[in-house]
């Protein structure tokens, strides 16, 4: 029934229709009889169905000129629907444009008129339904890929769509589209069927008229396309399509540019050159489509306000001006890389790749500046330290290895994400995009030129005296090349060997010298052409090297010991082995054939192989770094011989190169440059299995080295095991400093976190191959086992350290009579204290923890127990608790106690680790009563104490700290808890050489920090003592205790958070460079760099030496957004006078007044923002940052704060303080995060944060700040994401960012909210569109 009155409405409508085109009746009757018609009927107006029954009337039967006229005025009158009549004529009109151009070109017309006027037509009743039918007429979520579809989507892909089709039809018309036969165009450009003529007044093909009319629609066509592209709104709807549909847009662009290059009807057009058009096609980012007019205002005055300009001083660079500031994060990062007392899981290469993206993100640099940035940040790092301090620190060779490894890593990395990733559908700015990228990337030539700029920094360049000789040879090859002289490779090794006393080595080398002396840059550039980011084109820059050599010396020796003679086979002799294990390999294939030794040759050149990969190339190979931390790795685990069927491991027969290999790189620099290579975790793998397998054996073989030394299974195990316990905090609980849910990266350094880092190499997705560095260690890991490794895999490694955390969370149990635990304990203490006889008891009798039964006397010729290394560790808790306890009661002196300790470590170098584990737990549940350090039963520190609590004092008062408890001075009576004055005495007794060097490595960390527990002045007493043991590393001891300070006082820790800012933004509002930056904020490290002793430490070096010991970083976190805030009162007040302030305040726009005062304002407080905003990665992670996003800023937001009462704070202090918790906010996320979409994490903590934004708008959040500082926070904080982190807008909920767009409306930020809206990706985009119709 329904059916049949619809029928008969249409029926109405076509008989109205007919009579007016018989009668050839005025349009603007006939459409006021139409609508009437339908109104009485109950249709709505405007009808998709009236525009469906029109055109299907006149196409074809009844294409005559009163119909056009007829439906143009319907058209007008909108009593049918003007985007669903051009969708019915684009897909009738378009695909015979041929045999019929009037039709054509009257569309076409109609597409002038009503495709640019949309505002009218979504704003009607039936909008949805319109586009809906438009969809089934076009197909439109088909051909997009779309299930459902909101109407303002339909609007973005009709119009695509409409250009698309007429594109396709011009490129048809002119014979283009057989160049890419591949593009078969999915619009109807073609009739279905063959073209026939028809009887009708416009299909006389034949005619002039019609010729010349299909060529000048052609033209029209093109210039509707240019229209489209030009105009505001229709341009930035399309834009939508290159934002969320890069493989429809990438199509589109090749085939815009194909027809601008090619068309000769475009070079008719009075209207569009073929220029214009390609310009349309160009650009970057937001700017592909048009040069937009309307940047979001907020947007605008955000960056205007924050920009830093460009990096154009060298001399700020060097003395921390503003511009060196944009790379402040760097720096932190880097200098915290340098903290001795904690190895990363992470490679450094990760870390810093993602900061110097962040940062080039959140500063919007280019690459050019970014990678001059780099550079100088690491330079920088190296000129801190020329002259360390000596003491168990990393030193010079870390740096070097930060400066010209990692960091040539990282660009390498950089570089090849530009050249080697696909290119971006997204990006579309050449004209050869379906092309093979060939030309180097834009990467790649931005860091040829801040190269070439970077040589202007002659302060930074002047390279340590320890490479003074490797930057000599760097510039002496340059030179040899740039004078044309082919060098061969004798001369090469002589010049590798400038300190030999050979006479033509100093001609040469001195000749070169004195033409040009070699540079830090030199260095930098060999090793960036080493790794083919450069070729020797860079020798002959301008001042890279300085005049050129005529002729060099025809007399040379025969051989030269060094790599060129060892690769022409000269075999490995003692002076051979002492040439390679002082001068790094120069190229991978040296290196491998040293590895190829250490695999296949005899016993002795295995050692020697082993012992030369552990010298200079792992220390300065560089340019092969990696590849030497790779190889040793690899020979660390060994693969079982296809021959061996023993019933022992085959590790045993290994263990002469194995305890080789981890004495060579268990030195601290050797154990950070694995770290910084993020080789910790494989490292480690590595490690158990030696550990595991040594330590279960009874040391009844030993093996005896070249050298003569003989080791035994205890000492390969030992060496092995401390090896290990380095590259975790093995003395501290595992979760130590948790927040929230998430505990903090350093406190996650645990056998098993390590194992499964390393397993997470394993993985070979494709993102993973993607990136560089990821592959890399996949590769590391997979050389050693392809399968993921477990801690189950080493059980006896497993019990120790479950006996190790029970250690530390509680007492010990009591040691069951008659087990083979009690007999070792009482074994190891006849061992430790065979000399000592209390009447008719042996100490075991009196101190043991046992029952009490008294365990066999022994005297001085009873041998040293054959046990295997597990147990005896499994016992030492229980030896120690003995001994401890027999000198607490009086029956062991002191000296007896530290002399019987040292016996056991001399016995068993590992048991050290468990002794620590015992003092550690013991120190904390403080039950052992004080002992008096006074010279007799104790070492007595009074000989230097006075003197290193003065020097401790200094070392605070220099970095702004004022500790009320320490001007007192120590107590007169030097007292210590009884388990620190054990150990500090057993750790005394220790030689400081070489032998000790691996051992005492492990101790000093926990004894630093068991002291650091422990009440004041614990700490300047322990120190008081070492510096009586090792004077020469008095600097370094009083610095260490200087830093237990900030444990035992909160308000120092904030004391110091304050003199970072202070020193980091200067004093005043003058300029940077003068007062405050990098410089001031790092200064020269801590040292004895100038007269009179250690120099003062600058306030950033202390923090970053202190922070990870302390507990409470969530009281940390509120401390450095208060002082942030804080530092931005200050600017605000005293960067600006108080009159001008006000005149900001009443300004409509705060810019306008005072525009160079605020800028500057602006300049600083962005700083601060950067400042706060590494300080809270650095201190705590990403768990800290999940925690400041989720849970601080919010209540920061919701509290009323007190200064926002006072006078003067609504305004420009209100304004800066949002801004600077805005960027400080993104600037936390991206250094934790990333800007990229390659984290887990952020989708979910982000997701909240929004969240509390729209929900504040909405007004179902009450907030208790200041207007003025929410209101510049959210829109500073939106302006960013947009900016900076769009991939960021993308993991967001669609509905949250559309509240939030409406929030931002009503603040009359619509660019600011439309820009959200087009950033949020194809749920967002349909509102986009509607938007952007609006504001037509």
């Amino acid at each position: 029934m329904a059916i049949s009155m619809q029928n008969t409405i249409w029926d109405s409508v076509l008989e109205i229709t007919k009579v007016a085109q018989e009668k050839g009746s005025d349009p603007l009757i006939w459409a006021l009889q139409v609508s009437s018609s339908l109104s009485s009927s109950g249709v709505g107006l405007p009808s998709p169905e009236l525009a469906n029954v029109l055109v299907s009337y006149i196409f074809w039967d009844n294409n005559m000129p009163i119909l056009w006229k007829l439906l143009e005025k319907a058209l007008a009158l909108r009593i049918v629907p003007p985007l669903m009549v051009l969708a019915l004529l684009s897909d009738r009109v378009v695909p015979c444009r041929r045999s019929r151009p009037v039709a054509y070109r009257l569309y076409m017309e109609l597409l002038k008129t009503f495709a640019f006027a949309l505002k009218g037509q979504i704003n009607v009743p039936n909008y949805e339904m319109v586009m809906k039918s438009i969809d089934g007429v076009l197909h439109l979520s088909h051909n997009f890929g779309l299930e459902a579809t909101s109407p303002g989507i339909l609007v973005v892909e009709f119009l695509y769509s409409i250009v698309s089709q007429l594109l396709d039809a011009s490129l048809d018309d002119e014979g283009l589209l057989e160049l890419i036969p591949e593009m078969k165009s999915i619009w109807a450009t073609k009739p279905q069927e063959m073209e026939i003529d028809a009887n009708d007044n416009y299909n006389q093909m034949q005619t002039e008229y019609h010729e010349k009319l299909y060529k000048m629609n052609t033209i029209m066509a093109i210039e509707m396309i240019g229209k489209f592209l030009q105009d505001k709104s229709t341009s930035r709807i399309l834009d939508l399509v290159r934002q969320n549909f890069p493989t429809h847009w990438i199509r589109f662009i090749q085939r815009l540019q194909l027809l601008g290059t090619n068309s000769s009807g475009l070079r008719n057009s009075k209207i569009l050159t073929a220029e214009d058009l390609l310009q349309l096609t160009t650009g970057s980012g937001s700017n592909i489509v048009l040069s937009r007019e309307s940047k979001t205002s907020s947007l605008q005055k955000f960056h205007s306000v924050m920009a830093f300009g460009s990096l154009v001083s060298s001399s700020g660079l060097c003395q921390g001006a503003s511009h060196s500031a944009l790379w402040l994060p760097l720096d932190l990062a880097l200098e915290d890389a340098m903290d001795g007392y904690q190895v990363n899981a992470t490679s450094a290469i990760e870390i810093i790749t993602g900061s110097v993206k962040a940062l080039q993100a959140i500063n919007g640099t280019t690459w050019h500046e970014t990678f001059l940035g780099l550079w100088v940040a690491a330079l920088r790092l190296v000129q801190r330290e020329r002259e360390p301090i000596e003491g168990p620190i990393p030193r010079l060779d870390a740096r070097l290895c930060i400066l010209l490894s990692i960091t040539t890593l990282v660009v390498a990395d950089l570089i090849a994400e530009d050249e080697n990733t696909p290119i971006d559908e997204s990006e579309c700015g050449s004209t050869n995009h379906w092309k093979e990228k060939k030309l180097p990337g834009k990467r790649r030539i931005d860091l040829v030129s801040s190269l070439q700029l970077l040589g202007d920094y002659q302060t930074l360049l002047s390279p340590p005296q320890s490479v003074v000789s490797s930057a000599n040879q760097a510039v002496a090859k340059a030179m040899l090349f740039v004078s044309g002289i082919n060098v061969g490779s004798t001369y090469s090794e002589c010049i590798s060997m400038i300190d030999l006393p050979i006479n033509c080595c100093f001609l040469i080398v001195g000749l070169v010298l004195l033409l040009s002396a070699g540079n830090m840059r030199h260095l930098i550039v060999e090793a960036c052409i080493a790794r083919g980011l450069l070729d020797t084109s860079a020798y002959f820059w301008p001042g890279y090297v300085n005049g050129c050599i005529n002729q060099i010396p025809h007399s040379m020796p025969a051989q030269v010991p060094g790599w060129s003679s060892f690769m022409k086979g000269v075999p490995l002799s003692p002076s051979m082995v002492n040439a390679l294990v002082s001068s790094p390999a120069s190229s991978l294939a040296e290196l491998e054939k040293i590895f190829e030794l250490a695999v296949k040759g005899s016993d002795d050149e295995k050692i020697s192989a082993a012992t030369v990969l552990c010298g200079a190339s792992l220390l300065r190979g560089w340019n092969i770094q990696e590849h030497t931390a790779h190889f040793i790795t690899r020979l660390l685990s060994p693969p079982v011989p296809a021959e061996y069927s023993g019933s022992e491991s085959h590790l045993i027969r290994y263990a002469p190169i194995l305890n080789v290999l981890i004495v060579g790189i268990a030195t601290v620099d050797c154990v950070q440059i694995f770290s910084l290579h993020g080789l910790v975790p494989q490292l480690a793998c590595s490690l158990m299995p030696i550990c595991e397998v040594f330590g279960s054996c009874v040391p009844d073989v030993s093996w005896t080295l070249p050298t003569g030394e003989d080791i035994s299974a205890h000492a390969v195990f030992s060496n092995a095991f401390a090896l290990l316990l380095k590259l975790w905090r093995f003395n501290h609980p595992p979760l130590e400093r948790g927040v929230g849910d998430v505990p903090t990266v350093g406190s996650q350094l645990t056998p098993e976190y390590l194992l499964s880092v390393r397993n997470s190499h394993l993985v070979s997705s494709g993102n993973v191959l993607k990136d560089q560095n990821k592959r890399r260690l996949s590769a590391v890991a997979t050389s050693s086992s392809a399968q993921p490794i477990f801690l189950d895999s080493f059980p006896k490694l497993k019990v120790w350290y479950r006996q190790h955390q029970k250690c530390l969370a509680a007492t010990l149990s009591d040691l069951v009579h008659g087990t083979p635990v009690h007999q070792i304990v009482n074994v190891l203490l006849n061992m430790m204290f065979r000399k000592i006889n209390r009447g008719s008891q042996s100490i075991t009798t009196v101190t043991s923890v046992s029952s009490g039964s008294s365990g066999p006397g022994t005297d001085d010729s009873t041998p040293r127990p054959k046990l295997p290394a597990w147990d005896i560790l499994e016992a030492v808790p229980f030896v120690v608790d003995a001994a401890l306890t027999a000198c607490a009661h009086g029956r062991l002196s002191p000296r007896e106690l530290a002399t019987g300790l040292k016996d056991l470590a001399d016995f068993l170098p590992a048991s050290l680790a468990t002794i620590v584990s015992y003092f550690s737990a013991e120190v904390s549940r403080g039950v052992w009563k004080p002992v008096f350090m006074n010279g007799t039963d104790w070492p007595s520190p009074a000989a230097n104490l006075s003197i290193v609590e003065e020097k401790i004092k200094k070392i605070l008062a220099a970095t702004g700290v004022d500790v009320p408890s320490l001007a007192a001075g120590v107590s007169s009576l030097a007292t210590i808890p009884l388990p620190l004055a054990a150990f500090v005495s057993l750790t005394i007794t220790y030689k400081i050489d070489k032998a000790s060097e691996r051992f005492l490595n492990l101790a000093g960390p926990a004894l630093e920090s068991l002291a650091a527990g422990c009440p004041w002045p614990c700490m300047p007493i322990v120190a008081s003592l070492w510096t009586q043991k090792a004077k020469r590393w008095f600097d370094f001891l009083v610095f260490s205790a200087s830093r237990t300070v900030f444990l035992h006082n909160n308000d120092a820790v904030f004391q110091l958070l304050k003199s970072c800012f202070s020193a980091t933004l200067g004093p005043n509002a003058a300029a940077i460079s003068s007062n405050g930056g990098v410089g001031a904020l790092l200064g020269h490290g801590f040292g004895s760099h100038f007269s009179g002793g250690i120099s003062p430490v600058a306030p950033g070096i202390l923090y970053l030496r202190v922070y990870r010991s302390i507990r409470d970083i969530v009281s940390l976190m509120e401390d450095i957004i208060s002082l942030m805030m804080l530092s931005v009162r200050e600017i605000a007040c005293t960067g600006l006078p108080r009159e001008r302030l006000e005149k900001l305040k009443r300004s409509k726009n705060g810019l306008r007044c005072g525009q160079f005062s605020l800028t500057a304002a602006m300049t600083r407080v962005k700083l601060a923002a950067s400042l706060g905003a590494s300080l809270i990665w650095l201190s705590g992670g990403l768990g800290l940052v999940q925690a400041l996003f989720k849970e601080t800023l919010p209540s920061w937001f919701i509290a009323v704060h007190r200064s926002d009462q006072e006078e003067g704070s609504k305004g420009m202090v209100a304004m800066l303080g949002g801004y600077a918790l805005a960027f400080f906010s993104v600037h936390c996320g991206a250094l934790a995060w990333g800007v990229d979409s390659s984290s887990k994490r952020r989708p979910k903590v982000l997701g909240v944060h929004m969240e509390f934004l729209a929900s504040a708008l909405d007004g179902k959040i009450s907030l208790g700040c200041d207007c003025t500082t929410w209101r510049a926070y959210v829109s500073g904080f939106v302006s960013l994401m947009v900016g900076c982190t769009p991939s960021w807008v993308l993991e967001v909920d669609a509905d949250v960012l559309k509240r939030l767009s409406k929030g931002l409306r009503q603040w009359n930020e619509k660019d600011l909210a439309l820009a959200l809206l087009e950033t949020g990706g194809v749920e967002t985009m349909g509102e986009a569109a509607e938007l952007i119709i609006e504001d037509q």
